[in-house]
């Protein structure tokens, strides 16, 4: 890998311990100063606002501006945001709540800057689907590491430390992106959100991803919301054991991140989308009827080993197939829609629970994430050729002057 996309690599790297120790500590946090379920809740929604309502325009403006630039001052955003909440208490949870608000704006920029540069430095050919692991698969092992990290650190040195390292780690990788040396972006063709929302709608590949991806994401979001009372109502465990199954995910997820580029070489895109899909919803199956915490634990490794691929060669594929004109705006709208289905899905699943049950609300739920990829074969086509970038325009041939007429004899 060449240097640039190693700054990067190591500059998320940095940042994402920050953010996952935070993960853990700030719904402690409001729970502590609030003593509010519902409170402590409302600090997830507030992080799936900005991404769903300003993505597409945040993508829009990024695909005319400078991303290593975008990149840094988004982190320096997130480093002020988060240095708010050291001035919260009971009386002032409001500034919780501003500062989740404006570092899920920051990372609103960053998630689309980031997807659009990484082909940047590294280009469209096998390096990039190296690089899209390799990125993968440090943030699997900061997914394992942190969490915990962040539970003792709020134990012990509180939470002052825990937002100190996090302001800290957004620092530093300010500092690492500005290294970056500045890409000139090519124009697009036009501005505004529409020609990227038309493009996708156009393209049938992008548009096949786009769907089968929200209706699984959406199944994945319900699930998530119904993790606590699985474990609790029917695995009859406590809550926190809520912490081995995601430990058990994140290894899933480890594996899975390390095979990905392998896979994509094994299978078409199509072929590899649909099949880890249906292993995932598989195990959604498995982790939902487990009899025990063990067999949920296997479960949840068996979810996150196809899961990893499966949203590295979807975040691939769209980095290969979306013009450079339009990548950052398209990669924009996918992390709205992202948003969107996390957020129908942490509100419908809780409701639908109370209509039918939670054992046939959740089979229910894996039962989508199942007719995703049937979506995705009906939807995203088999052919190759489907998913390369289009090539730029050529420029025109300057226009030739007309030959002179020969003079004759009687043209003198």
């Amino acid at each position: 890998m060449n240097g640039d996309f190693r700054r990067l690599w190591i500059s998320s790297g940095v940042s994402g311990i920050g953010s996952w120790l935070l993960v853990i500590a700030l719904p402690v946090q409001v729970f502590t100063l609030t003593g509010s379920a519902a409170a402590t809740g409302l600090t997830l929604a507030l992080e799936a606002l900005p991404p769903l309502l300003l993505g597409p325009w945040a993508g829009a403006l990024l695909d005319r501006w400078d991303l290593s630039r975008a990149l840094w001052i988004a982190d320096l955003v997130s480093a002020a945001a988060v240095a708010v909440i050291l001035f919260a208490n009971a009386d002032r949870i409001w500034l919780i709540y501003l500062a989740i608000l404006v570092e899920s704006a920051a990372a609103t920029v960053f998630r689309p800057a980031s997807r659009a540069l990484i082909p940047a430095v590294v280009g469209t050919g096998p390096e990039l689907a190296k690089a899209n692991a390799l990125t993968a698969t440090t943030a699997s092992i900061i997914r394992l590491a942190a969490p915990p990290l962040g539970a003792l650190l709020l134990t012990g040195p509180g939470m002052t430390t825990v937002l100190l390292i996090d302001i800290v780690s957004y620092l530093l990788s300010a500092a690492i992106i500005a290294t970056i040396r500045p890409r000139r972006r090519a124009e697009p063709t036009a501005v505004g959100v529409r020609p990227g929302v038309q493009y996708v709608v156009r393209h049938r590949a992008l548009r096949g991803i786009l769907l089968g991806q929200t209706l699984f994401l959406t199944a994945n979001a319900g699930l998530t919301a119904l993790l606590v009372p699985f474990t609790v109502e029917r695995l009859h465990a406590p809550g926190a054991t809520i912490g081995y199954l995601i430990s058990g995910l994140g290894a899933g997820y480890l594996l899975g991140a390390t095979l990905s580029s392998k896979a994509q070489s094994w299978l078409g895109i199509r072929e590899l989308l649909v099949t880890t899909q249906l292993a995932t919803a598989a195990a959604f199956f498995l982790l939902v009827n487990s009899p025990n915490v063990a067999c949920a634990i296997g479960a949840a490794v068996l979810i996150g080993f196809p899961g990893s691929i499966l949203l590295i060669t979807a975040e691939t594929c769209i980095q290969r197939t979306a013009p450079a004109a339009m990548l950052a705006r398209i990669g924009a709208l996918f992390f709205a829609a992202d948003s969107l289905a996390l957020i129908i899905g942490a509100l419908v699943a809780p409701a639908v629970t109370l209509l039918i049950g939670l054992p046939t609300a959740l089979n229910t739920i894996a039962g989508f994430a199942a007719i995703a990829g049937v979506l995705t074969l009906l939807a995203v086509p088999g052919h190759p050729a489907a998913f390369t970038r289009p090539a730029p325009p050529k420029p025109p041939k300057p226009t030739e002057q007309p030959s002179q007429p020969r003079r004759t004899e009687l043209g003198r």
